[in-house]
């Protein structure tokens, strides 16, 4: 299936009405299901005839303590090193910046979603770890959960494809002059992420979602919300800078380009996972007509708008989460990563039983070319052609 955007005065203005569309986009109704209450019931059954629980297993409760133990052990070590040996402390703040990534990838994830446990309660309490690593379950909550899953790759609702003027994620952005070289300068940037959540972008954030209703629909308080954010930054901050700024026997300034480093390498390894699960050749940017319509329900948008990757690579699916099972997440975000691998072959069969794209890429590097390629196409043409 081959696929055309185009940018033209029309949509334009439809593009820059969608963000007060918000609640009225909408999925057809009227539209056959049939694939999903197909896919719900022999995932059901998947459950069902091997006895087990959608939610966390040993091996995941394992993985978390691996996780949380390899980022604490780290950060006591880095405080206890007695030594001025500035790469030793470069190397283990480098550790904590991958083992901070997987912190969010494999446990803040599942958890925020619901799904680690069927304890409501710890998923929540666990969730908090994203406000430990420096960002905010609540804001993370409404864009992801919310905003990302709910309209994926819909220009002006999905904030993952909009991450400035500076990148060009959809078809449907006005193109400026030097998004021509995004596919060389994007890879920079992609590692500033989290150093944005831990700096501005959580009090934009939060303050753009009471503006636009989002606080009030989830019935929360924005004075409640800021004192938490202020909170948990003064936290993070203060064990993760002021403390080895204090403790540790390196130059003041060593410390501050080593903690920008760490996350430079944590907003790195999380962008170039999320990224090409959307961002790529073959995935659809769908908009709604003036009516906010959308033209697929919400299963076959899902489809449509995601791509897996690396489906046979044990390690590397271990410490993503399982999200380069990415359609399987979208599709059952609510089951915890551990059982992707297992329910990918039953969402691929019905999927072709149905007659719907099952968009994947064989590993990881594919992943990476195709999404540098998207983002070449996106930065030269404004008019793009998706297979």
């Amino acid at each position: 299936m081959k696929v055309y955007y185009a940018i033209e005065r029309q949509k334009r203005t439809q593009i820059k009405s969608i963000e007060m569309l918000d609640a009225k986009i909408k999925f057809p109704k009227n539209k056959p299901n049939d694939f999903i209450t197909d896919l719900r019931m022999r995932v059901s059954e998947y459950f069902e005839t091997h006895k087990i629980s959608k939610f966390a297993n040993l091996s995941m409760i394992i993985k978390t303590i691996s996780i949380l133990s390899v980022y604490l052990a780290t950060y006591i070590y880095l405080l206890s090193y007695n030594k001025t040996d500035a790469w030793t402390v470069f190397g283990l703040w480098f550790i904590m910046g991958v083992a901070s990534a997987g912190i969010g990838l494999s446990i803040m994830h599942d958890a925020n979603h619901g799904s680690y446990s069927k304890n409501q309660n710890f998923n929540k309490y666990l969730g908090y770890l994203l406000n430990f690593i420096g960002g905010s379950a609540v804001n993370w909550k409404l864009q992801h959960n919310y905003l990302h899953h709910g309209y994926t790759n819909i220009d002006g609702m999905d904030e993952d494809i909009d991450p400035g003027v500076v990148m060009r994620l959809s078809p449907h952005k006005k193109r400026l002059w030097i998004h021509q070289w995004q596919h060389i300068y994007g890879w920079f940037l992609y590692g500033l992420m989290t150093l944005s959540w831990v700096t501005a972008k959580d009090f934009a954030q939060l303050k753009r979602y009471r503006d636009n209703g989002l606080l009030e629909k989830q019935n929360r308080s924005y004075r409640w919300l800021l004192n938490e954010l202020l909170i948990s930054k003064a936290f993070f901050y203060g064990y993760l800078l002021v403390i080895p700024l204090l403790f540790t026997h390196v130059a003041w300034w060593q410390t501050i380009i080593f903690f920008t480093f760490m996350h430079f390498v944590q907003g790195f390894i999380l962008t170039i996972v999320f990224q090409p699960a959307h961002v790529m050749p073959a995935t659809n940017f769908p908009i709604p007509d003036e009516s906010g319509n959308l033209e697929n329900n919400w299963a076959i948008h899902q489809l449509l708008t995601t791509s897996d990757f690396s489906p046979k690579s044990r390690f590397f699916s271990w410490y993503v989460g399982g999200l380069n099972f990415q359609i399987e997440h979208h599709l059952f975000p609510n089951i915890c990563h551990v059982h992707y691998k297992k329910i990918s072959k039953l969402v691929k069969q019905t999927a072709q039983d149905h007659g719907i794209p099952y968009n994947v890429q064989q590993n990881f590097l594919l992943a990476l070319i195709n999404h540098g390629r998207m983002l070449k196409k996106l930065g030269r043409y404004d008019v793009i052609k998706t297979a």
